[in-house]
Parts: structure tokens; C-alpha cells; sequence
């Protein structure tokens, strides 16, 4: 009998040996999502008018800007790289937007095109400055562009906004199905679209690769420098879309648009998962991240908490997130040895 205790004592404790991995391995896969549901739980608890289909369709509305810039910045990061200039780009991409339908007159269309194109095309840039003049980190390519892209913006409209705005430039920003709103039903098609391109196919494989080992991805024939071209123009085509939707809610643009907003889009990436470090990091995840930013933001100013504190919070999440990058890092790095 004693032997039998002895034996399923063994059994058990191999049982709980093996489920622990397994144990961290989903903490590490859903903590975000955890994470979130915690947030809702607790604003819910803290403010009655939180969990309301109004105050809900707010925070998708409102976190759907930073949706778009965030996606950008997750191909950035992805390649161990970073886009410091997406709020500029914002910003100078609604102005030209608003130039072209406003100052001259032109058909909304023309605007909507010029507004993804200026974005596109800094992007671009950002992709050339960063391969072509080879410089170091793409830190520094894109915080140059970042004060370009608002320089460029002031200079344009004297620092004055442009209100007025076409109803359909309007529409991206303000128009609703249902209770839901146009711009987060915009987002969810371009985040489904975004998770196609980087799980299926070979410029999503591609992009993985190189910030995972660059220099062994350029020895397997990958064109690294044509990767990362792709990526800053996909950001900088983000940033433009984000200045549309921001325009049309306000039906107007403005030179100082965006300021800051790099921040947000860094924050929810690597919230989402994704590492500074190259190479990890998904949509769905990025998705997640913005949303915890956006949760956090709304249930502060429910409970009326001043913006200089909501900026201490967000700072500690921040530091919080990176640390935790660091620590799965480490991690890896000790598998491998």
C-alpha cells in the first residue's frame, strides 16, 4: 500500500513539474488580455458610467488614431527599429489634406489621396534616409523627420488651422453604423488586413527575419534594405490614414496635431508584446495594447483624475512594459545557452 502512496506521490509531483511551464507559457500568451479584462473590471467597479454602450463606443472611437499609428510602429519595431515621426506625419498630412480641399477647392477625393500619399511618401523617406545614407539607428532619421514634418506643417498655414472640411473627409471621423463608429470598423478591416500580410506572406516573413538576425537574414537573400523601405512607407501610409480620421472628427487640421503621439503607439506595442529588440510582436497583440491605453485613459478622466497625473501613469506603464521586454529577453537568451 505504502508503495502504491509512493508511487502516485511521484506521479503527481511530475504532473505539477510539467504543468508549471505550461502555466507561465499561457500567463505569458494572454497577460495583456488579462490584463485588460482587470482594467474593465475595475473602472466598472469605479464608475458607473464606464461600462455604457456610449462610454464603450467613446473609447473605440478615440482609441482608433492610435490604432492606426500603432501599427505602423509595430512593423517598425518589429525590425528592431522605431518611427519617431508618426505624429508629424499626422500632422502634415492632414494640413496638405486640408490645403488641397479647403485653400483650393479641390474634390475630397483628390484630398483623401493627397492625405495617405504626403504620409506614404515621408515614410518612404524615412526607409531611404535610413538604408540608402546609411544612417545608424532609425532613431535618428525619423526624429530629423519628425521636426521636418512639423516645421513643414507651420510653415504651410502660417500656424493656423484649416476648418471647414469636406462631409466626406468628415465622415471618417465623425459617421456610425448602428451605435458603432465608422473609424473602428475601419480599423478592425486594416488590423485583419495587417495580420494577412505578416502571417501570409513573404514580405510579412521577410520583415520577422530581419529583426530577428539582419545580417543572417541579408546571408539567406533576403533584401533587408528594400524590407525596411516597405515598412517606414506602410508606417507613414498609417500616419496618413490616422490624419484623416483625426480631421474628419474635428472637422478641421491643424500644425501641432499629433504631438506626442509616437509616445502612445510606442507604449501600446510593446504593451501588446512586441520587443524592442526585433523580430516578436503580432497584431492582435499591438490590438490589445492600444486598447489597455485607451481603457486606462477613459476610466482616469472618469474618475477625474488630472492629465498630469494620467501622464505619471502611463509613464509607469511604459517603464513597466519594457521591463517586462527585458525580462523575456534575458529569457531567450538563457534557452539558447
Amino acid at each position: 500500500m505504502s508503495q502504491v502512496l509512493e508511487q502516485k506521490t511521484i506521479e503527481d509531483a511530475k504532473v505539477f513539474k510539467q504543468s508549471k511551464p505550461n502555466l507561465k507559457k499561457y500567463f505569458s500568451k494572454f497577460g495583456t488580455l488579462l490584463a485588460l479584462f482587470m482594467l474593465f473590471v475595475f473602472f466598472s467597479l469605479s464608475s458607473e458610467k464606464f461600462l455604457t454602450v456610449d462610454n464603450l463606443m467613446n473609447i473605440v472611437n478615440q482609441a482608433s488614431i492610435n490604432a492606426l499609428l500603432s501599427l505602423g510602429m509595430l512593423l517598425a519595431i518589429l525590425t528592431a527599429g522605431i518611427d519617431l515621426s508618426v505624429g508629424s506625419m499626422l500632422a502634415l498630412s492632414s494640413m496638405l489634406m486640408a490645403v488641397v480641399t479647403v485653400n483650393l477647392g479641390m474634390h475630397p477625393i483628390l484630398g483623401l489621396i493627397t492625405c495617405l500619399g504626403v504620409g506614404a511618401i515621408f515614410g518612404l523617406i524615412n526607409g531611404l534616409l535610413l538604408t540608402k545614407l546609411h544612417l545608424p539607428h532609425p532613431f535618428i532619421s525619423t526624429m530629423g523627420t519628425q521636426f521636418i514634418g512639423r516645421g513643414i506643417a507651420l510653415i504651410v498655414t502660417g500656424a493656423a488651422p484649416i476648418a471647414g472640411l469636406p462631409l466626406l473627409i468628415q465622415f471618417f471621423g465623425t459617421a456610425e453604423i448602428g451605435p458603432i463608429p465608422f473609424s473602428f470598423l475601419l480599423v478592425l478591416v486594416v488590423y485583419i488586413f495587417m495580420h494577412i500580410f505578416l502571417s501570409n506572406t513573404k514580405t510579412g516573413r521577410y520583415i520577422y527575419a530581419v529583426g530577428g538576425n539582419k545580417e543572417a537574414a541579408r546571408l539567406s537573400g533576403i533584401n533587408v534594405d528594400r524590407v525596411l523601405i516597405t515598412v517606414y512607407t506602410i508606417s507613414g501610409l498609417m500616419a496618413g490614414l490616422a490624419g484623416i480620421i483625426m480631421a474628419g472628427r474635428v472637422n478641421s487640421a491643424f500644425p501641432l496635431a499629433g504631438l506626442q503621439y509616437e509616445t502612445d503607439a510606442i507604449a501600446a506595442v510593446i504593451i501588446g508584446g512586441a520587443s524592442f529588440f526585433g523580430g516578436v510582436g503580432t497584431v492582435w497583440g499591438t490590438a490589445i495594447g492600444v486598447m489597455i491605453i485607451a481603457v486606462l485613459r477613459n476610466g482616469l478622466n472618469l474618475l477625474n483624475v488630472s492629465a498630469d497625473l494620467q501622464m505619471a501613469v502611463i509613464g509607469a506603464v511604459i517603464i513597466g512594459a519594457v521591463y517586462v521586454d527585458v525580462l523575456r529577453q534575458r529569457k531567450r537568451k538563457k534557452n539558447k545557452n
